[in-house]
Formats: structure tokens, sequence, C-alpha cells
């Protein structure tokens, strides 16, 4: 059944009872829940959620951080990952099969993640290896599905964060004579151009029309970007660049390096969700800041930085959509159905997907 089909079941449904209560009364039913199963509970929260998610969070971070603190805290039963579809995957590939994750709303993807599937992932590789030969390995960034991770696990690859993607493009070309990145564009292209490696050396796989996109020898090419981008921050453009000089002119920019080539290049300073959090932290009071980025995090850095003078790089931003699926009804729920021993919306890896996913893993963590 696929992951459409199972939305379509009742079981995947908000009951209609969570939509007459009140804020205020499932807040007090939150914290009730959470005091009755103690530590067996552990709900990480990534730093794109709703504030009305993030006050019940125990850990607040990026994905793999969270997945990581889930499977290191053993005494947790039931881990209810706030985030999205990819990032509870990996959370139950690194815990213990006595471990739960539950997705609170299973409409909570990534449409970063879903531009790759194993379909059309498997085609690529066929399709280019019978151009370059063996000369080529895949990397994926983790927010890609479990599938993706198995695959670049499968052919010796590995998997990169946005924190660590220059030091593993740096360990993939110490490997091979190419590689191929997965999904996100932009982090690959921002990361490759920066480690020295030329535009003009770098392709685009179109999944879609199955075609290599490069002008010229692709024998020169050295970089295989996947054509796939995250929603949110492709949205920020040279425009807001500009209208924030302007406007502006002392503010410092600082984006997310999935942001495009032009953006990164005009701006002050870009890096990984927990740079940009750093930064603005250890910057001076009155300092001010255009952050290009999630807008629920921006938000919440304005609230916890009030010395400094913060806004997003777009003002019409919108927070990202299937982040902001999981709200409190759902939450709620998921925490009923685990007090009420049925449990909805567990998230499962199939056994060998999990062993290559963490091949893919286990190689980035080592290095």
């Amino acid at each position: 059944m696929s992951i459409m089909e199972k939305l379509k079941q009742p079981s995947f449904t908000l009951p209609e009872k969570y939509r007459q209560l009140k804020k205020e009364e499932m807040e007090e039913r939150v914290r009730e829940i959470k005091q009755q199963l103690g530590e067996t509970l552990f709900i990480p929260g990534h730093h794109y959620q709703r504030d009305e998610v993030i006050q019940f969070a125990d850990a607040v971070g990026d994905s793999l951080q969270l997945a990581q603190i889930s499977a290191n805290n053993k005494q947790a039963k039931h881990i209810v990952f706030c985030g999205v579809h990819f990032m509870a995957e990996t959370a139950d590939i690194l815990t213990t099969p006595d471990q739960t994750v539950i997705l609170p709303d299973m409409r909570a993807g990534c449409s970063m993640a879903d531009m790759a599937d194993i379909y059309q992932t498997e085609t690529a590789w066929e399709e280019l290896q019978s151009l370059f030969g063996d000369t080529m390995l895949p990397l994926t960034y983790v927010n890609s599905t479990a599938a993706i991770k198995a695959f670049v696990g499968r052919n010796g690859g590995a998997t990169v964060t946005s924190s660590n993607a220059h030091a593993m493009v740096k360990w993939a070309f110490g490997q091979k004579e190419r590689i191929l990145f997965l999904p996100d564009q932009h982090l690959g292209r921002n990361t490759a151009f920066d480690l020295g490696i030329g535009l003009d050396e770098m392709a685009v796989w179109n999944p879609i029309s199955r075609e290599l996109e490069f002008e010229g020898n692709p024998k020169r090419v050295k970089v295989i970007l996947w054509k796939g981008h995250c929603s949110v921050h492709e949205n920020f453009t040279v425009k807001n660049i500009e209208n924030v000089r302007s406007t502006h002119p002392d503010m410092k920019i600082i984006v997310h390096p999935e942001c495009t080539r032009e953006v990164v290049g005009l701006s002050d300073d870009n890096g990984s969700t927990k740079y940009i959090i750093e930064t603005i932290e250890q910057s001076e009071p009155g300092s001010a800041w255009a952050i290009g980025t999630e807008m629920n995090l921006v938000n919440r850095l304005i609230q916890q930085h009030p010395d400094k003078h913060i806004i997003s790089l777009n003002p019409n931003m919108c927070p990202c959509l299937t982040m902001n699926r999981i709200d409190l009804p759902h939450l709620l729920w998921s925490l009923e159905t685990i007090v009420e021993g049925d449990m909805i919306n567990v998230i499962k890896v199939e056994e060998q997907t999990a062993r290559e996913a963490i091949l893919a893993l286990e190689r980035m963590l080592n290095k």
C-alpha cells in the first residue's frame, strides 16, 4: 500500500473530537500524559516545528541530531518525532527494535526528499554508469528517504549533513573521480563551489526527462547534481537581498546552503540551521540580521533575541507547509493512542533497507 493510499485510511485521519478541544485542554492533557509515561516517552522536535508543539519537546535540534539523541535514550520506549517522515525513518533506523517511533501526522513529509524516489535513482545510476563507468560515488543529504540512504549505502557512498557536507565531499573525491549528489542540487552546488570545483564542471541530472543537463564534453563533469530542491529555501531570491541592502545597509545577511548559488554568493554568511542559530546567539547586542531560512525558526529567533534586529530575508515567506502539518491536536492524538495501547502512525523501516542505510550513515559518522 502506498503512502497516499494509507493516508486515506480512517486510522490515519485525525478524529473529529480533537478539533473540538480548546488549546488549553489539549495542553493540559499533553502535560498529564508526559508525566504519566515519564522516561518511557521521548518527544524530539525539529527547529522548524510550530511553537505549540516545540513547547513540549524534550530535545530540539536538526534531524540527524534528534535521531541520534533518540537512539541514545535507552529509557524511551515511545519516540514521538515532531518533524517529517524521513526524520522519523532515520530515528527508527538508529533506535533499537524495542523502541517505537511515531510520526504524529503521516502527511508531514518533505518535498525535497520526495524529489528523489528509489526507482528514479536506480534508473539514473544505470544510465550515468553507461556514460561515466565506475567513476562515481553517490552521496545523499540526510534529508532523503530511507530507500535512498540504502541505495547510497550499498553503492559505497555516504550521507551528508549541511554541517559536514564539505568534509564528506572531500572524502568522496578521495574515493572516486566523480560524485552524484542527492537530492538537493543547491547544497551540492554550493559545497562543491566552495571546494574549488567550477560551475562548468557540474551537471544536473533531470529525473523526469532522464537527461544530463550539461553543455560541453560530459567527461569534464566532476559533480552530478540531482534536480531537487527545498521549496522553502529556493524561495529566497537575489531581489530579496537587493531589497535588504537598500533598506537596511548595515544589516548582515545569513542564509542556509539549501538556497541557490546566487543567493548564497551575495550573502554575508551561510551555514546549517545549527550554525545560523549559534551565529545569532553569539552576535553582539544591537546587531542586525536578515535570515534566509524557515519562518517558524526565524520567528523564534526574533522572540529569543529582543536585543537584536532580526527579520526574514523574504518578508512574504511562509512556514514549511509539511513541517507545519504537525500541530497540537495531532500530537495529543498520538500520545493518547500510546496510553490506550493502540498506537497510530508507527514508522517502521524494512530490515534490509535499514541495514544498507546504516552503512551510509556510518561512513559519515566514522569520518
